[in-house]
């Protein structure tokens, strides 16, 4: 089948553009003389970790179960960060990752006999250098974060014991989220004036992700020109761990049009859902593109894009088309391949979409379909 007939609501993941994107990510590690690795925060959909695994380095993640999926499904290296660690969680994830990044400099000492040589380990700093423009809920330079070391802490806790990095190895920096190279050499430098002499003692340095490097306007010579000189300057194996990048426009959510309901507005009452299927929709918030559509107003018939839950803010947008929708048809969103399938949830019982993946040549191969098991399990 093809995308306009897979049966509605159902995730399709773009071959072809997910290629795209890893081509460009792979020739930015051979340029650049880096690794870099999935988020798998942003995509985790682990059959296409083996296609994935042929062009990055391996896989971060943010806790236990992302590390196990990494190690078990693409099996190269494997990372993860996490802003506090269960005991029983970090006795397992010593025994599969290759770096484990500690949040605070308490968590490093508590679990020093955990982790001493037996993992790479890591420090996340904080440099307190805010780039965030839009999405203020996703800045760890926010001031109060809870997120990375600030150089006043590290030097305090330093005073208090000077063997404190001992057996640390590298420093994790994450404090972009869709953004430029030109945010990313501003950050480099707040982090070069605090933590500068730091860098000299360390192994790696993970600049973390929220890198847009697969975006048309991205500008990856800067980007190269940043990873080369804080490897060349502090003779150091440079990561950068992107999410979104990696399946940035490689997917499509499409749904169908169940009822149309007239007050003031003509809302489409839909079988996908923000709250449910699209959560960045509410969250961030985030307008998804639409196929065929404009903004409201721009086309002749404009639209209320909603959903058969209960909750009366579950709204997507107002979206125009040329053409008067009817019940039955089905609408396309794109850019729908991250935070979709690893955010998703079941609120009201609705179904969770099937998953299919849309092969080069334009057929649409089904991954997985939910049912009401997936649901009572969830439960109980």
């Amino acid at each position: 089948m093809y995308l306009e007939q897979v049966p509605t609501p159902a995730y399709v993941i773009d071959e072809k553009k997910l290629i795209k994107n890893l081509e460009i990510l792979q020739q930015v590690e051979q340029k650049a003389g880096c690794k870099i690795l999935l988020a798998q925060k942003a995509f985790s959909n682990f059959a296409l970790y083996p296609l994935i695994g042929k062009y990055l380095s391996g896989t971060t993640a943010s806790g236990l179960f992302e590390a196990r999926l990494g190690k078990e499904e693409m099996g190269k290296e494997n990372h993860v960060f996490a802003p506090a660690y269960k005991q029983e969680d970090l006795e397992e994830l010593v025994k599969i990752c290759d770096h484990v990044i500690f949040n605070s400099v308490a968590q490093l000492e508590k679990y020093r006999p955990i982790w001493q040589g037996k993992v790479s380990v890591g420090l996340r700093i904080n440099p307190e250098c805010s780039t965030q423009g839009d999405h203020a809920i996703y800045d760890p330079c926010a001031p109060g974060s809870r997120l990375g070391v600030t150089l006043s802490n590290l030097e305090k806790a330093l005073a208090e014991n000077p063997r404190v990095l001992d057996g640390v190895e590298g420093f994790h920096c994450h404090t972009l989220c869709e953004q430029n190279s030109d945010d990313l050499a501003t950050t480099l430098k707040a982090v070069e004036e605090k933590f500068g002499k730091f860098l000299e003692q360390m192994k790696w340095f993970n600049m973390g992700g929220g890198h847009h490097i697969t975006r048309d306007d991205y500008d990856v010579e800067t980007l190269i020109d940043c990873v080369q000189y804080m490897r060349d300057s502090y003779q150091l194996e440079i990561y950068l761990e992107p999410g979104e990048a990696i399946a940035l426009h490689a997917g499509y959510f499409v749904t169908d049009v169940m009822d149309i309901v007239e007050n003031g507005i003509t809302t489409l009452i839909l079988d996908g859902s923000a709250a449910c299927h699209m959560p960045d929709v509410l969250e961030m918030p985030y307008r998804p593109p639409l196929k065929d559509s404009g903004e409201a107003g721009e086309k002749k018939y404009t639209y209320r894009l909603s959903s058969y839950t209960c909750l009366a803010g579950d709204i997507i947008g107002d979206y125009s088309f040329e053409q008067p929708v009817e019940i039955g048809d089905k609408l396309i969103f794109e850019d729908m391949a991250i935070y979709s399938m690893v955010k998703n949830n079941t609120f009201n019982g609705i179904p969770l979409p099937s998953i299919y993946l849309q092969k080069t040549d334009g057929h649409c191969e089904l991954i997985k379909k939910f049912g009401y098991e997936d649901f009572k399990n969830r439960l109980s």
